[in-house]
């Protein structure tokens, strides 16, 4: 169990921290813990490219093979960029972009930090006015190429970040539920309480 722990660290410091999930799994991590536990193949990754299969290949010993096109093609890198005129401010972007690169609130004009964006295009099906465009920003530059270690590190750290602030918020909405259903569990027993006794008083 520690080997395999310790190989999906390794695996998942060879991936980009896209998390854009073309390779079929939730995020880089689960992607990395299915290579390690032999479940998913190398050639799963298109923003790592050609390159990121090689890294993969070397970490899990295995030989490398072309990107599966069932996941997508290796290209320039892309960034979002959201038509202001056209935007709603629906903010259903705001919650699908995992590092937290698209600002706005609701109701109001959203817009991409640029240097912060990974290009996962998980905003684009969430809009309901097609107002974001993928925007090339690598020039003939793909994969690894278009792409470093410190920018994944920092998508890392936001990602994490993300998840951090979804668990709390879910907690919070637990916690509201749960106070709601209290309430409403004492508001009943004081009302048969009085019901109760007002049929002793009129008996």
């Amino acid at each position: 169990m520690a080997a395999a722990s310790s190989l999906a660290n390794r695996l998942e410091d060879a991936l980009p921290q896209t998390q854009c999930t073309r390779c079929g799994y939730a995020d880089c991590r689960a992607y990395a813990e299915a290579i390690a536990a032999d479940e998913a193949d190398v050639n799963r990754c298109p923003p790592g490219g050609a390159e990121g299969v090689l890294r993969l290949s070397r970490v899990a010993g295995r030989a490398a093979s072309p990107l599966d096109p069932d996941c997508g093609f290796e290209a320039a890198r892309a960034v979002a960029v959201v038509d202001e005129d056209a935007c709603i401010g629906c903010a259903l972007c705001l919650k699908a972009c995992p590092v937290d690169a698209i600002v706005g609130a609701g109701k109001r004009m959203h817009t991409v930090i640029e240097v912060l964006c990974t290009g996962c295009e998980l905003c684009l099906p969430v809009c309901p006015v097609d107002c974001i465009a993928m925007v090339g920003v690598s020039g003939e530059a793909t994969g690894w190429n278009a792409w470093s270690a410190e920018q994944a590190d920092v998508s890392r750290s936001r990602y994490a970040e993300h998840r951090r602030r979804e668990a709390g918020d879910a907690r919070t909405a637990l916690a509201a539920a749960a106070a709601t259903s209290d309430a409403s569990k004492r508001r009943a027993v004081a009302a048969a309480v009085a019901r109760a006794r007002s049929a002793r008083t009129t008996s």
